[in-house]
């Protein structure tokens, strides 16, 4: 195992310690951004909040950075940069190292990931555009971060999940647990569905996975009751045709035995399935 190679599990710091590169202070103007910047969005009151302090006291931290010819390319300190340019400063101290676009990646992966945690979405992104780019296996991922391969491999999962929940768990509406669950339901369209029932609702990770197990027995108990059956009476007729006009969506009741049966409700479109909701909270 090669210096560098053993010092990115142990964190940014230790990638870049050890005396590599050398130091001083460069104009901002000539700092470029990160092309591995794996953070795609930044918090807007954190971001104010560090350009006042850097207004206040300087940057007290050296951004990182490898020489590019007429300019430099920045490698680690996104929100300082950024907090620099909001407050005006005319020059940062920066670290200056000679890295590969390899160990340029995979800085701004340990940076972000050991440092500020990117959402699990972020994650999955950099993983997968760091394998696609250096062609290399998952375990072999893990080990230059300090990773389990599972947790790779479980976050690249994310990956398979339909924008609609892809987003949500990138805007913090469901977290990673939620996201697990709905990984492991296998249609695209009811994981869509599920996660708004799960936002709607505020339903907790334990909430989802009973919701999710309920739904897989049901085919199993209808196959059980086939004999249980029960013909419709006017009157159950009658209160599916007064469902359906209430709601105005597809109400079918289904009638298992004189004393058993489901009301199933049908949508078409998230407006219908939040009406819905609504209607039957109050």
């Amino acid at each position: 195992m090669d210096a560098t190679k053993a010092r990115l599990g142990r964190g940014l710091d230790a990638l870049i310690g050890g005396g590599d590169g050398k130091g001083g202070k460069v104009s901002v103007d000539r700092i470029r951004h990160n092309p591995y910047q794996p953070r795609k969005r930044f918090d807007e009151d954190e971001l104010r909040q560090l350009t006042d302090s850097v207004k206040a006291h300087g940057i007290l931290q050296p951004l990182v950075v490898r020489n590019a010819g007429d300019h430099f390319q920045l490698i680690a300190g996104e929100r300082r940069l950024r907090a620099a340019q909001s407050a005006g400063l005319a020059e940062v101290p920066v670290h200056v190292v000679e890295f590969d676009d390899r160990q340029v990646y995979e800085a701004a992966l340990a940076e972000n990931i050991q440092r500020s945690d990117l959402n699990p979405i972020e994650k999955a992104q950099g993983f997968k555009g760091y394998l696609d780019k250096f062609d290399m296996t998952q375990d072999q991922l893990g080990a230059r971060l300090g990773i389990d391969r599972s947790t790779v491999s479980n976050l690249l999962g994310l990956l398979n999940l339909p924008d609609d929940v892809q987003d949500a768990v990138r805007l913090g509406q469901v977290s990673l647990g939620h996201a697990k669950v709905l990984k492991g339901v296998p249609d695209a369209d009811r994981q869509s569905t599920l996660c708004k029932q799960v936002i709607l609702q505020k339903l907790s990770v334990h909430a989802l996975e009973q919701l999710v197990k309920e739904q897989r027995q049901e085919p199993a108990a209808s196959t059980r009751e086939p004999a249980e059956k029960a013909e419709k009476t006017p009157h159950v007729t009658g209160l599916e045709n007064e469902l359906r006009q209430k709601l105005a969506v597809k109400v079918e009741i289904r009638v298992r035995s004189k004393e058993k049966g489901q009301i199933v409700i049908g949508f078409e479109s998230n407006d219908d399935f939040e009406r819905i909701v609504g209607a039957l909270r109050m």
